[in-house]
């Protein structure tokens, strides 16, 4: 599957629906808004993967991608935070 770089909040919404139900990993995913105010602020490009607690506070980020990006360690912080939570 293709895609181009969604020129629209409806259509970047519409490629994150997509990937979301794609990838099948069982986590909401959120979009950023058109001026890449998250990206910017997390230094998330080229890619980058955070865990974000309910207090809003970051959790775990992970190195920038692709060499960065260590998906285990995403699911290890995910554990423990919850296990943290309960």
């Amino acid at each position: 599957m293709e895609h181009y770089d969604p020129k629209t909040i409806e259509e970047r919404r519409a490629v994150a629906g997509e990937c979301e139900t794609a990838l099948q990993y069982g986590i909401r995913t959120y979009v950023d808004d058109m001026d890449d105010t998250v990206n910017t602020t997390y230094a998330a490009w080229p890619t980058r993967l955070y865990l974000v607690g309910l207090d809003g506070r970051v959790v775990y980020a992970g190195g920038l991608g692709p060499y960065g990006m260590k998906p285990a360690e995403l699911k290890d912080a995910i554990d423990i935070y919850l296990r943290s939570i309960e």
